[in-house]
């Protein structure tokens, strides 16, 4: 770990690139297996990012079943000492479930590559196409209740004078103008700021550089439980990120999101 140790949560490609070969990395590509297979960053291990989700409805966004997050971290070859660098292509959400997954099992040696493959290749740094072999491993896995609020929990917290809850999905979403549930609108008292705002397109992608003055514009402050949400808890990856990168120390992720609140007959909505 020491190769990484001065490291913030989110790095740079420079920062990536003068470390590939510690030992102790396990580097995530969460792209595609398409795109994997015509580059990736060298040693990184594809993961679908279909197997961070349990995929079912009404509610695909909660987490897989204990089997499968097992067989998914064995593969990888996880073990206490590991440093894990997770990227993707599309600005941080599936890379943030990811990392979400990490804090879930108890293991908090992780970074995010900021702007992942997108500023890799914008730097001209090399690819690979060679795959790193699978480990097969017996693995046991804790499942940590703390980085995660169900629907249950969340609906016993509305209104509390320390709880911000940000939704990430679209404007239209959020006011109910687009319906991706049985019921549209947004949970009572949650903030929106779509996760497309949070990344600069200027510089492929990364995170805002201003995001820390927009939260607390926003309301969301570092003195209140942030419990984060979307649709299925793909995009809210990001925000999850992004909260835990400025140092919040209460942050959740509702893994169930919109798709579980929007479909249950007893969750109190706005619009």
């Amino acid at each position: 770990m020491a190769a990484f140790a001065a490291l913030p949560l989110v790095i740079e490609p420079a920062d990536l690139a003068a470390r590939l070969s510690a030992p102790e990395l396990i580097l995530v590509d969460l792209t595609n297996a398409a795109r994997y297979a015509e580059g990736h960053i060298p040693g990184a291990h594809f993961v679908d990012p279909k197997r961070t989700q349990l995929g079912q409805p009404p509610a695909p966004g909660l987490l897989p079943a204990h089997a499968q997050l097992e067989a998914l971290f064995s593969e990888l070859g996880h073990n206490p000492d590991a440093v894990y660098v997770v990227y993707d292509d599309e600005g941080g959400g599936w890379a943030g479930r990811f990392i979400w997954l990490l804090d879930v099992i108890g293991h908090h040696n992780y970074h995010y590559l900021n702007g992942g493959l997108l500023a890799w290749l914008a730097d001209q740094r090399e690819l690979s196409c060679s795959i790193p072999a699978k480990h097969d491993a017996a693995l046991s896995l804790h499942v940590q209740q703390a980085p995660t609020a169900s629907r249950e929990y969340l609906q016993s917290r509305l209104g509390a004078a320390d709880l911000a809850i940000w939704d990430a999905r679209s404007a239209g979403e959020y006011s109910g103008e687009k319906a991706l549930a049985a019921k549209a609108g947004h949970i009572p008292g949650a903030v929106n700021f779509d996760w497309n705002l949070a990344m600069d397109q200027t510089r492929n992608l990364r995170i805002r550089s201003d995001m820390q003055q927009i939260l607390l514009e926003l309301g969301i402050t570092p003195d209140k439980e942030l419990i984060t949400h979307c649709q299925t808890h793909h995009r809210s990856g990001l925000t999850y990120l992004i909260a835990k990168s400025l140092g919040y120390p209460r942050v959740k992720a509702y893994a169930g999101s919109w798709g579980e609140w929007g479909n249950h007959p007893d969750t109190p909505v706005e619009l």
